[in-house]
């Protein structure tokens, strides 16, 4: 008997989003859908004030998205968190069961605060805090490569041709500067040093009219460049607020973090430690906490949909519930949809607010 007949809820896995996701169309999030997170958000306000920083309500309210001050690390982050945290707060429990919680790259963060591992502020003051430092230090950059075509199909050699160019550019620069740094689904997220960056930009072969895809105010997240960050943030950074989660966490290698069986040392020591400076493998996430966790549906957080096509990609290549191609999957979408984007707003409305 399945969890849904036993207990009359669906199965839900969570996604929490990454940077990148508050763009111009999420201009107004937090006023037009969570009015009754007010209080949530005074606090959050209340906490960027006192270190000197604009407040989530005046981004969030501001008449024109700003490209430099929303998509900066140290507003971007915390606005993301608060869109993304007021999005799982608005889940319908009495409907879905959350069966585990996984995120994407800042959405590790996020998810740490939705499974109850950090308290709300806690969260807040880490997503913060790392926003300001990456945005402070903005080591290197960011591009997306696809390794699918338009359908989703895995183009051959592709990712043997990327490594290949990843190994060239460190041999001619003498040192290692280009990286995987997020498996992303069908794609990669590449980083590096901004002269690896442009080497990169310039020598992947151009895909579909979009890529290679250079992410605006992007550091090498995830790679062993964001050092001299993750050794200050463990001397700034303490593990007393982290607990063990209330509900089963999936990390960015796969491992899963359960209640009974979390070392929360340990989690504060992956959080500041593996995630900073190696790559975030966000494909093989979403592959274990369905395996693991048998959802009936997969729930993406918002601000944006953006995440969606990744999680997608990852059902495609798994295979899942017969899904072999992207045509595969927006067929199933519009019978019976698998994965529900809460910001967008005809879907957020099935999973609740």
């Amino acid at each position: 008997m399945s969890k849904q007949a036993s207990t009359g809820k669906e199965r839900i896995i969570v996604v929490c989003p990454g940077r990148g996701t508050y763009n111009q169309n999420e201009l107004g999030y937090l006023n037009r859908y969570h009015p009754k997170h007010r209080e949530m958000l005074s606090q959050f306000d209340q906490y960027r004030k006192q270190q000197g920083q604009v407040t989530l309500s005046e981004l969030d309210g501001a008449e024109k998205y700003s490209l430099k001050q929303h998509s900066s690390g140290d507003n971007a982050s915390a606005l993301i968190y608060a869109c993304a945290y007021a999005d799982f707060l608005s889940i319908d429990r009495e409907r879905y069961d959350i069966v585990a919680v996984t995120g994407n790259s800042m959405g590790w963060y996020i998810a740490l605060a939705c499974a109850g591992a950090l308290a709300p502020m806690d969260a807040l003051h880490l997503i913060n805090y790392m926003g300001i430092a990456m945005h402070n230090a903005l080591i290197g950059g960011q591009l997306v490569y696809t390794l699918v075509d338009s359908q989703w199909h895995p183009l051959p050699g592709r990712r043997e041709q990327v490594l290949e160019l990843l190994d060239q550019i460190n041999q001619k620069l003498g040192s290692e500067e280009a990286f995987i740094s997020i498996e992303l689904g069908g794609m990669l997220v590449l980083a590096g040093s901004d002269r690896a960056c442009k080497m990169m930009m310039a020598e992947l072969p151009p895909e579909q009219d979009r890529f290679p895809l250079k992410l605006h105010n992007h550091a090498a997240f995830h790679t062993p460049l964001q050092t001299p960050v993750m050794e200050q943030a463990r001397k700034d950074l303490s593990p007393k607020p982290f607990q063990r989660p209330d509900i089963p966490l999936v990390d960015g290698r796969g491992a899963i973090w359960t209640s009974w069986s979390t070392d929360t040392q340990k989690l504060w020591d992956y959080t500041l430690g593996h995630q900073v400076i190696l790559r975030y493998d966000f494909t093989q996430a979403i592959e274990v906490a369905i395996k693991e966790f048998a959802p009936d549906r997969v729930v993406v957080l918002g601000p944006g949909d953006t995440l969606g096509g990744s999680v997608a990609q990852t059902m495609v290549k798994m295979d899942w519930q017969g899904m072999s191609d992207k045509s595969g999957f927006s067929a199933r979408q519009s019978s019976d949809p698998v994965l529900l984007a809460m910001g967008r707003e005809d879907q957020a409305t099935v999973v609740g607010r």
